[in-house]
């Protein structure tokens, strides 16, 4: 069952949804609207043929940082990590799933390929997967409304905290991590 605004608001207020800072003009009305931060991950291309994830071979990429009154131009075709602004988690008993917004959409900007399911206990810096899909390049300004969370009530709890098995810490930064055992 999504949660609306009122639901995400109560969550917030209780502690069981995690969103800091939070502004009240974001929310939706079944959504939170968040944004752009200053940290992206660029992939040095030239460093390395192919990435093999089967090998456990992955490009070099190095991290810049994009004062809040800059830019970052992605060029078509594209490919970045950047970071979003907002501190955002759940307890075990709901999830977050990501969407793009619409209007960021009709001019080429993907911005998760795959990873748009954020699990139950997990507390962290979101990492969004920007794609340019069109043929011109797309400004990204640090904070913009980039994309919006939506949040989940699970049926029952889980049977084990993220912690126990999950991948990324709160900073979510180690990009290639192993899974836990």
């Amino acid at each position: 069952m999504f949660l609306s605004d009122v639901d995400i608001k109560k969550g917030v207020e209780s502690g069981v949804l995690t969103i800091e800072p939070f502004n009240p003009a974001q929310l939706q009305l079944a959504s939170y609207d968040v944004t752009l931060g200053n940290e992206f991950e660029v992939v040095d291309r030239h460093m390395i043929e192919a990435s093999d994830p089967a090998r456990k071979i992955y490009p070099t990429t190095r991290k810049l940082i994009v004062p809040d009154d800059g830019e970052f131009v992605l060029h078509p075709g594209e490919n970045v990590l950047g970071k979003q602004r907002e501190f955002v988690g759940v307890d075990n008993e709901h999830l977050i799933l990501l969407s793009g917004k619409s209007s960021l959409a009709r001019v080429g900007l993907v911005v998760h390929n795959t990873a748009m399911l954020f699990n139950p206990g997990h507390k962290f810096y979101p990492t969004f997967e920007l794609v340019n899909s069109s043929n011109i390049p797309i400004i990204l300004r640090p904070g913009m409304l980039i994309a919006q969370l939506l949040f989940a009530k699970l049926t029952s709890p889980t049977s084990k905290s993220y912690e126990e098995v999950g991948r990324y810490d709160s900073e979510n930064s180690n990009h290639f991590a192993e899974p836990k055992n």
